[in-house]
């Protein structure tokens, strides 16, 4: 529920404005970042961006390394709320994982900038223990083993070490993304997510072949 102003209750107005605010800027940043690197972004350009004084983007982020890595942390984030409203549409698992591919790969497709601002913090901060998008990528990995696990009990997958199913999948589309990019592939995201999901789920062998393999394992 939300009042009138669009504000949820209890929420004060001026929280609401400086929340608006920073997204604002850190959308702009965005875009400046992945035109101009992070050496020559410049935060008066920026400031002329959004039409306002330098000193209203450094009381929201005092350095441009501070505004860097918190534009990096809205790429992850809004990539998780899009995958969360994604899954949230689904009850099986095999179909909320279906649809996590998809909305994984629409984003990236949707924003080429997001995926410039990951290869610019791996460049430009060699020095950190753990990029943005794996800091996001391991906090969420618990709920999706469970899932597989649970899976796994029912019959429905194959029973192996759920960490083995999370790190191909997780793998094959972080390569997607990259690929898609430098390639400038303009395959759609529903083409690219049904080939991963029907190769992911079903593999490539016939089961002829997968049977014929399974003979000759014994022998």
């Amino acid at each position: 529920m939300s009042t009138a102003s669009g504000r949820k209750p209890g929420r004060p107005a001026s929280e609401a404005i400086r929340e608006r605010r920073e997204e604002e800027i850190l959308e702009a940043a965005v875009r400046l970042f992945a035109e101009h690197g992070y050496s020559d972004a410049n935060t008066q350009d920026l400031a002329d961006m959004l039409g306002v004084g330098k000193g209203t983007i450094y009381r929201y982020f005092p350095t441009k390394h501070d505004l860097f890595l918190a534009a990096a942390d809205r790429v992850m984030r809004r990539l998780n709320e899009a995958i969360e409203a994604a899954v949230s549409a689904a009850e099986d698992p095999l179909d909320r994982m279906a649809n996590a591919v998809r909305a994984y790969l629409a984003y990236f497709a949707e924003h080429p900038e997001y995926v410039e601002l990951l290869i610019l913090e791996r460049a430009q901060f060699k020095d950190r223990q753990k990029p943005t998008y794996f800091v996001y990528k391991d906090a969420n990995v618990g709920e999706r083993q469970e899932a597989f696990r649970r899976l796994i009990a029912e019959g429905r997958i194959r029973d192996m070490p759920v960490e083995r199913i999370t790190d191909v999948l997780s793998d094959l589309l972080y390569g997607t993304m990259f690929t898609n990019y430098f390639a400038r592939r303009n395959r759609s995201p529903e083409d690219q997510a049904i080939d991963i999901l029907d190769i992911a789920l079903h593999g490539i062998l016939s089961e002829q072949e997968r049977q014929r393999r399974r003979a000759g394992a014994k022998n």
